[in-house]
């Protein structure tokens, strides 16, 4: 039986010395406190125990930091850099990260309450590839040349090229659901561009981001081109996607907060990134190979415990195979092993917080309530650990919260369809459209249902894969524009059109 609680003695010696103590932001290259002093308490979500402190920026802070970003893109050696240079600097930071992964992964570990191996392979392993996707994109962002006709200037000729520019100074804002990972996300993409970054990480969920910050010092990145400001959204958050000189937002997180930030961009006509909410659903076909269509699903709901964006926590099954299919999730779903992070007994760890604890098992509470079916799970554990037991619900309707809603939790709504129309109408009666999958061995079937799903991406015969080459983004509700892939990259540049009088 893993324990609930994080044994700390199962930390490496690096780890012991990086946690547990009061920590900095960078600004400028240099470590700061918040300018009144205040900090922010980080918790362990398996007992509650203290982490350390971060400091509790305000918008002198961010003030500070934002000013610090753009004299380094307006006068600094960032601008006068090669892309070669800036390639060798981002390759330079994926090595630390890759020498320090253990390091990061104990810490985002400990911090999200998630497993090591999954810290290690989604915050380090995959920081380190973005890191080095991203820098490669440095030299090749080229323009374009081509032919102009000039009507009201005739026998004039002319010369016309485009040129991509970095749009500036980039305000990133990330969760706490893969806290290292999201913050590579935002700031590779935007160095590879040639912009400057202030980032500010998740209040809960910050250690893993100012370890970064060290390793940028380290890798040796001109003193204010990377900056992090730890805080609360509501105060630091807000100041940086509101101050005026910030020239694009990029922020993952909730669709109420991205709709806010939405409206301060469009005060000062900042770009905007949106990464916001899903409630992803999961079509299985009557002729799914449900040997890989049950584990499939249930991982694609339970991975991460449940908190991640396009989870799949909407699933529609032919009902032929329902009770089959319901059934052998929820087998799989009693059986998963609850325990803390650092052992390698524990399948699932405990949620990022209470909070979230507790907003989950309103839900659950509000879905039996409604007169939906639990079949296995959600309640919590008797410790004081932030633990929910994976759920999953039958007899559920649209009009209810829970499935409507974004849980951002290990539950699972299901619901049996009869025909194919009915699947993909059940699929896309959603305010959101993050991902979505389809489940069959018919090619033709799964053709259709990409292209009649309205979603950022679909998977098929999966759930939830996701590569440094391929855009990630949603319609609807789950936001506008694209993390990874080369468009990320161009979402940082701009457009500068030049014309050349020849005659």
């Amino acid at each position: 039986m893993p324990q609930l609680s994080n044994d700390y003695a199962k930390l490496s010696v690096s780890g012991h010395s990086h946690l547990f103590k009061d920590q900095q932001m960078l600004i400028n290259g240099a470590t700061e406190s918040a300018a009144s002093g205040k900090r922010i308490e980080v918790t362990d979500p398996t007992n509650g125990l203290s982490l350390g402190s971060v400091p509790a920026a305000d918008h002198a802070d961010v003030d500070k930091a934002v000013r610090s970003a753009r004299r380094a893109f307006d006068e600094g050696p960032w601008k006068r850099m090669t892309a070669g240079e800036r390639e060798r600097l981002i390759l330079k930071l994926a090595d630390l990260v890759e020498r320090d992964r253990v390091l990061l992964a104990e810490i985002e570990a400990v911090e999200s309450g998630r497993t090591l191996g999954v810290a290690q392979a989604f915050d380090s392993d995959l920081s380190v590839s973005v890191l080095r996707y991203m820098a490669g994109w440095t030299t090749k962002l080229t323009g374009k040349t081509m032919p102009i006709s000039v009507p009201y200037a005739p026998g004039m000729k002319f010369f016309a090229y485009t040129l991509l520019e970095p749009v500036g100074v980039v305000a990133a804002i990330t969760p706490w659901n893969v806290p290292l990972c999201q913050a590579t996300w935002k700031i590779a993409p935007a160095l590879a561009a040639g912009c400057t970054v202030v980032l500010k990480p998740a209040e809960l969920t910050p250690l893993g981001a100012l370890h970064l910050g060290k390793l940028v010092l380290e890798a040796g990145f001109p003193d204010g081109v990377v900056n992090i400001v730890t805080g609360v959204g509501e105060i630091a958050g807000a100041a940086l996607a509101a101050h005026p000189m910030i020239d694009k937002i990029s922020f993952t997180g909730s669709t109420a907060v991205g709709k806010r930030i939405a409206l301060t961009a469009a005060k000062g006509l900042k770009k905007v990134t949106l990464e916001l909410g899903g409630k992803s659903p999961m079509v299985i076909l009557q002729d799914a190979n449900l040997a890989n269509a049950i584990p499939g699903a249930a991982l694609a709901i339970y991975a991460n415990h449940g908190q991640n964006c396009c989870a799949g926590s909407r699933l529609f099954v032919h009902r032929s195979i329902f009770e089959q299919v319901v059934a052998g999730i929820a087998d799989i779903a009693g059986k998963i092993v609850l325990g803390s992070g650092l052992d390698s007994a524990t399948q699932m760890g405990p949620l990022a917080s209470k909070q979230q604890q507790q907003r989950v098992l309103s839900y659950v509470n509000g879905g039996l309530e409604a007169g939906a079916k639990l079949l296995v799970g959600g309640t919590a554990l008797d410790h004081e650990g932030a633990y929910v037991r994976p759920a999953v619900f039958t007899q559920v309707n649209p009009s209810m919260a829970i499935y409507r809603e974004e849980i951002f939790g290990p539950v699972l709504v299901a619901m049996p369809f009869d025909d194919e129309s009915e699947a993909l109408r059940l699929a896309n009666d959603t305010d959101y459209g993050l991902g979505a999958s389809i489940w069959t061995q018919d090619i033709n079937k799964a053709h259709a249902f990409t292209n009649g799903f309205r979603a950022g991406t679909v998977w098929v015969n999966v759930h939830n894969v996701l590569d440094m080459a391929l855009p990630f983004g949603g319609v609807k509700n789950s936001g506008m524009g694209q993390d990874l892939g080369e468009e990320s990259v161009l979402q940082n540049c701009q457009i500068k059109a030049s014309v050349i009088n020849l005659s």
